[in-house]
């Protein structure tokens, strides 16, 4: 019988057991995917890297919005004072200019016009679908669904630090400052993932919706996946800088 019919026969997960089978799911993060190890290996072009920059700052821009969206779909006062701070992340507040603005330094770094950057001119047909679908689900799930696709931050810090170490020496033109994102991406990840294991652990304890919360995370990694993709396809290997 497939394991996937007849769930009610099945018992739910241990906590410990379910939170280990979405830890598992990053197996299929996109730190794996090939333009992401030629990336974080140096072995990118200029324009390469440009490419990337520009098309990831759709994704970045967007996150707000999803967060947004979890936010006015979640009746929970005190869920929605946690979950708020990740706007602010993005967004900034007073005297801090937010990863938004980190990301488009980052722009400026790799030597992309900032102009061009928020005109969003070089953003692949591809990355566009994919990231707005990723903000559609989030406005039309149930919230803790929602929560539940932001789980790939479980995997984020180490794709951060790969940065951090490798790209100081494999591409010396960027300036240091344009790493400040990943810099700070290392920390907020960490304390946004226990948040969102909690309620992801909380909310989701039948056989089914504990496979439910498998398949969102699944699609919310294809979703980066894909991106890649695009940028793959766009961008495509010519040899190290």
């Amino acid at each position: 019988m497939d394991i996937f019919e007849e769930a009610s026969e099945f018992r739910p997960w241990s906590r410990v057991d379910f939170e280990a089978r979405l830890r598992a799911k990053g197996g299929r993060y996109h730190i794996h995917h090939p333009f992401n190890v030629r990336l974080n290996g140096g072995r990118c072009t200029r324009e390469q890297v440009r490419g990337w920059v520009a098309n990831r700052f759709y994704y970045q821009i967007s996150i707000p919005r999803k967060d947004a969206a979890i936010l006015a779909n979640c009746p929970d006062r005190e869920v929605r004072r946690q979950w708020i701070v990740r706007l602010l992340d993005h967004d900034g507040w007073q005297d801090n200019a937010g990863g938004i603005e980190a990301w488009a330094c980052l722009g400026e770094a790799v030597g992309l016009d900032r102009d061009t950057l928020w005109s969003q001119e070089l953003v692949l047909p591809s990355v566009r679908f994919a990231v707005d679908a990723y903000v559609n689900f989030a406005r039309q799930a149930p919230w803790q669904e929602g929560v539940c696709s932001s789980l790939t931050e479980m995997f984020a810090p180490q794709i951060h630090l790969d940065r951090l170490a490798g790209w100081p020496t494999f591409y010396p033109w960027i300036a240091a400052e344009g790493l400040n994102y990943f810099r700070s991406r290392v920390s907020l990840a960490q304390r946004d993932v226990e948040h969102g294991l909690q309620v992801t652990l909380d909310h989701f304890r039948t056989f089914e919706q504990q496979q439910r919360a498998l398949d969102i995370l699944q699609f919310k990694l294809d979703i980066l996946w894909s991106m890649l993709d695009a940028i793959e396809l766009a961008y495509p290997e010519r040899g190290a800088v």
